[in-house]
């Protein structure tokens, strides 16, 4: 046995035991002998496999860490989500203790990749993607989900510590805070935190809001109305021209009878969320072995810096440039 095969032994073994709870799963369902195809991943330890015969194909969602109960938490929000008129996979089967589900097939297509072969189509794909959010926004929820509120929120970009700086953030943390509960007080608005382009599902084929299949919704939370807006505008996977952004927010503002403020709001929490994003992508990098996404962090840093012109956040964007410094050498796996 070579010594790659001794260290990489307790991870085969750890593999090996979780097919076996896997195979246990779908045994005595209808998809036990259906063919399996690994699906890319997120950023999380979660895992897909696609399950299909020459017509028909499900999901299969794997968790085994299932921090939290994610699994039980993204079946009652598909529930939310579909009685509101969103398209968001069925639940066809869950076992919560193994932290396994099976989903319906939204499609395989997800918005970053069918607008790199349409190009043309990227105001049609963000004003649907827009017209969920508000639609989102219309409807009820009594869910028992996490608030950000300002502190949260402040803590959150705790993450940046030790592996994006090892700079104290005190001081950021506080303008932070202070600005969020200047322009965005109160978490009121159901968010699905993770509303980017590889999140979402474009189904040509489909009318009005079942168009936008929504996925890895599991970590939804009350927030200000501009949150997953500042996710969708300030991807750190993609760019979308100022022009349709603007387009955008006037859309939002106007179907949701929204104020002028409202701006200062989405600036603020594309700063909040952005910073984190910094942190987050780090870790996976420095901690977890995946270098790729330190070649996200320039599009991320840049869409601090856009938030930051706002006036309203002139304190925080000092404090933000004196704290960090941009994404090159310091932040090195």
């Amino acid at each position: 046995m070579t010594q790659s095969s001794f260290e990489n032994g307790p991870q085969v073994l750890e593999n090996n035991v979780r097919q076996r709870v896997i195979d246990q799963f779908l045994r005595d369902t209808a998809w036990a002998d259906w063919t399996r195809h690994p699906l890319a991943g997120d950023a999380s330890a979660r895992r897909y496999q696609r399950l299909g015969t020459r017509d028909q194909s499900v999901i299969l969602m794997d968790d085994p860490v299932n921090m939290g109960g994610a699994t039980e938490r993204f079946a009652k929000v598909a529930w939310m989500l579909t009685s509101q008129g969103l398209c968001a996979p069925e639940i066809l089967a869950h076992a919560p203790q193994d932290g396994l589900m099976i989903i319906g097939d939204l499609g395989s297509t997800d918005f970053a990749e069918w607008l790199r072969h349409h190009p043309q189509d990227q105001s049609t794909l963000y004003h649907a993607a827009t017209d969920a959010l508000i639609q989102l926004h219309h409807g009820t929820c009594d869910l028992k989900l996490a608030h950000l509120t300002p502190a949260v929120g402040g803590e959150m970009i705790g993450v940046l510590d030790p592996y994006y700086t090892q700079t104290p953030l005190a001081d950021l943390t506080e303008q932070l805070i202070l600005a969020l509960e200047e322009y965005a007080p109160t978490a009121k608005t159901v968010a699905l935190r993770d509303f980017h382009a590889e999140n979402l599902i474009w189904r040509p084929n489909e009318v009005g809001n079942q168009r936008v299949g929504l996925l890895d919704f599991q970590d939804a939370l009350y927030a200000p109305a501009g949150y997953d807006l500042a996710s969708l505008l300030r991807d750190a996977r993609r760019d979308i021209s100022n022009d349709l952004a603007e387009e955008l927010i006037s859309y939002f503002i106007a179907n949701l009878g929204l104020g002028q403020d409202f701006r200062a709001q989405l600036a603020v929490l594309g700063v909040q969320r952005n910073l984190r994003i910094l942190g987050i992508f780090t870790r996976l990098a420095k901690r977890d072995g995946k270098p790729r996404y330190l070649g996200l962090l320039p599009r991320v840093w840049s869409h601090i810096q856009e938030d930051l012109k706002h006036p309203a956040l002139r304190t925080l964007q000092e404090c933000v440039n004196d704290t960090l410094q941009p994404p090159t050498k310091p932040v090195s796996a």
